[in-house]
C-alpha cells in the first residue's frame, strides 16, 4: 500500500503508476455520500485483495466541457476534490484531462487502454449512473459483462436515498441555492465548504466593529445570499465565525462577496487562504435603513451563529493531505 495521497496525471510516467490497484471512478463533484458508497466499495475490495486504492477522475468536469458557455457551479474545485478524497481513505487520485480526445474516446478504447493497459487495473467500483466514453456508451453494465474476460472485479453502487430522495450533486447544489444547509449537510456526509485567499475589501465592517475577512467565490456559485453561521479553518486552526455572501444591499449591491467575522480573533489575515465550512444558514441578505439598525442586527446575527456553533462542536469537512 501507498502510504501518502498520490496523484497520477496523463504526464505521469507509466513506470511511477502503481499496478494492479482497485479504482473507484466517477466525477466526484463534492464526494457526497453516493460517491462515499463508490469509494468505501472500492475500498472493500481493495483490502480484501490487498492492492492500492484510487478514485479516478475527470478534470476539467465534462458538463464543463460539452457546456462552455454555460454557468457550472462547482461543489469542489479540483483542488478541494482531491482533498476531500484524501480524507476517505484512498491512496490516491488518478485525474484525466477531460479534453477533445478524451471526449472522443470510444468506451471500449478507455477501458482498454486507459484502464488496463496504463493503470492496469484489478477491479473497478462505479455508480449505477456513471457513463463513459464518446457518446457516453460506456456503462455500468458494459464493464460488469467485460469484467470477467478482463479478468478484473467491478462492483455497481445503487443510489443512496435520503427520505426517499436520491443523493446526487445536483440536489446538493439546489439546496445550497435554497439556503437549505442541513439538507446539503445531510447528502455531503458533512458541511460543505469553500476555500479561498483573504482579499482587500471596503473596510466598512471595521468600522461597525465587525472586521471581516473577505473571500471572492467563483462567479458561477449559486449559493443563496444571506447570512450564515461557518466554521473557518487556516491549516490547522478552527475558528468560529458569522459570514455574510452577497451584494451589500445597504451599501453597494455590488459583485457578491464572501465576507467573514472571525469570533474573538485578533490578528492579520489578509493574503492568508482560508477553508470556510457553512454549518447553518441564518437568515436571508437584506436592506437596512440605517447603520443602527444594521448594527443591531449583525449583533443578533453573532448570538444565533454562535449558537448554531456551539451545537455542532466538531462540524468540519475531513480533508486529507496531498502527497
Amino acid at each position: 500500500m501507498t502510504t501518502a495521497f498520490t496523484v497520477i496525471r496523463d504526464t505521469t510516467p507509466a513506470a511511477e503508476i502503481p499496478r494492479g490497484a482497485v479504482v473507484a471512478m466517477g466525477n466526484f463533484d463534492g464526494v457526497h455520500l453516493g460517491h462515499r458508497a463508490v469509494i468505501d466499495a472500492a475500498l472493500r475490495m481493495g483490502r480484501a485483495h490487498g492492492r492500492p486504492t484510487f478514485a479516478v477522475t475527470f478534470e476539467p468536469h465534462p458538463r464543463s466541457f460539452f457546456s462552455p458557455n454555460s454557468p457550472q457551479f462547482r461543489l469542489s474545485d479540483e483542488a478541494n476534490k482531491l482533498r476531500l478524497l484524501a480524507g476517505t481513505g484512498l491512496d490516491g487520485a488518478v485525474v484525466m484531462t477531460f479534453d477533445k480526445t478524451r471526449a472522443g474516446t470510444s468506451a471500449q478504447d478507455f477501458i482498454h487502454h486507459d484502464l488496463i493497459e496504463r493503470l492496469g487495473v484489478s477491479g473497478i467500483a462505479v455508480g449505477y449512473d456513471f457513463h463513459f466514453g464518446k457518446g457516453r456508451a460506456g456503462t455500468p453494465s458494459l464493464l460488469v459483462s467485460e469484467g470477467p474476460r478482463l479478468g478484473i472485479e467491478v462492483d455497481v453502487q445503487a443510489h443512496v436515498d435520503i427520505e426517499e430522495r436520491p443523493v446526487s450533486s445536483s440536489a446538493i447544489r439546489m439546496a445550497l441555492a435554497e439556503g437549505q444547509i442541513d439538507e446539503a449537510t445531510a447528502m455531503l456526509g458533512g458541511p460543505w465548504f469553500v476555500s479561498g485567499e483573504v482579499i482587500h475589501g471596503e473596510k466598512r465592517g471595521r468600522d461597525l466593529g465587525y472586521p471581516t475577512a473577505n473571500i471572492r467565490l467563483d462567479k458561477n456559485c449559486s449559493l443563496k445570499h444571506g447570512i450564515y453561521a461557518v466554521r473557518v479553518g487556516r491549516g490547522a486552526e478552527r475558528f468560529d465565525a458569522v459570514a455574510s455572501f452577497g451584494r451589500r444591499p445597504t451599501f453597494d449591491n455590488g459583485a457578491p462577496l464572501l465576507e467573514i467575522f472571525l469570533f474573538d480573533f485578533k490578528g492579520d489575515l489578509y493574503g492568508s487562504t482560508l477553508d470556510v465550512a457553512f454549518i447553518s444558514f441564518i437568515r436571508d441578505e437584506l436592506k437596512f435603513d440605517s447603520i443602527d439598525a444594521l448594527i443591531r442586527q449583525m449583533d443578533d446575527d453573532s448570538a444565533r451563529a454562535r449558537a448554531a456553533l456551539a451545537a455542532e462542536p466538531d462540524a468540519f469537512p475531513k480533508l486529507g493531505v496531498i502527497g
